[in-house]
């Protein structure tokens, strides 16, 4: 029976990749974690610790079925909100993370970015991030890209500074831009915009993430907590992606 699943498994993960209509580009909201635990009778940090187990194993199912690139929103500008101690137990499980994936980052061709207002995130965080982007620098597989101290709304306001910044400094000569001058001012600007959103939980909201890049991505709203989103559940989400038609306003 086991065997049988896994075999299953394989088949539709063969028939995923061989897909003309693979997502190039996913991006997640992975949302449930402390639900997940409450449901669970368990401690917050627990449905923490949950959803790093999976973020390690959607993040190799991606890269083995041919995914480009995948945005994971991982820490919020509003999730400074929090209290200290979620707070320093999501740094420190990102630090874990990071130390003990690097080795695996580099063995499965995947090369790690960062999103977001990272000179606010602590000197310890930025030291391993900054040390996962120099060693994967150089692969060519999967983008795994982390939103960290990540918010639309002030990505979007960067880019207008940097804009005026530019206009001031006589580097953008411009008398106005277009969506593909702004585009190369937002943080996600050297990956494409994503294909497929997918928000657990079943939430249905995109909760200030990638508001200017998801303008005409697929959103799917699997109902299952991020703890308990497995390797099926995302080729499902795909599967959905994959029976849309795109029309891009066009008929």
């Amino acid at each position: 029976m086991i065997e049988a699943e896994k075999n299953k498994t394989k088949k539709e993960e063969l028939e995923l990749s061989n897909s003309q209509k693979l997502p190039e580009h996913i991006a997640i909201i992975m949302d449930g974690n402390g639900r997940w635990a409450q449901k669970h009778n368990l401690a917050r940090s627990q449905g923490h610790r949950r959803g790093v187990e999976r973020v390690r194993e959607i993040v190799e199912e991606a890269a083995k079925i041919g995914i480009k690139v995948l945005t994971l929103y991982a820490f919020s500008t509003e999730n400074w909100k929090r209290p200290k101690q979620e707070i320093d137990l999501l740094m420190r499980l990102l630090k874990i993370f990071l130390a003990k994936e690097i080795n695996r980052l580099k063995k499965n061709n995947i090369r790690f970015e960062c999103i977001g207002r990272l000179d606010k995130l602590p000197e310890s965080v930025l030291k391993i991030i900054y040390r996962a982007k120099e060693e994967t620098r150089d692969n060519n597989g999967l983008v795994l890209n982390l939103a960290l101290n990540y918010g639309s709304r002030t990505e979007i306001i960067d880019a207008v500074n940097k804009i005026i910044l530019d206009k001031a400094a006589g580097r953008l000569n411009k008398a106005s831009i277009d969506e593909a001058d702004f585009s190369k001012y937002l943080y996600t600007a050297n990956l494409p915009d994503p294909d497929l959103l997918i928000r657990t939980s079943g939430e249905q909201r995109i909760s200030n993430f990638l508001l200017w890049q998801v303008s005409y991505s697929e959103l799917v709203f699997p109902k299952k907590l991020w703890p308990e989103f497995g390797k099926k559940d995302f080729l499902d989400c795909i599967r959905a992606y994959q029976r849309r038609v795109r029309r891009f306003g066009g008929i």
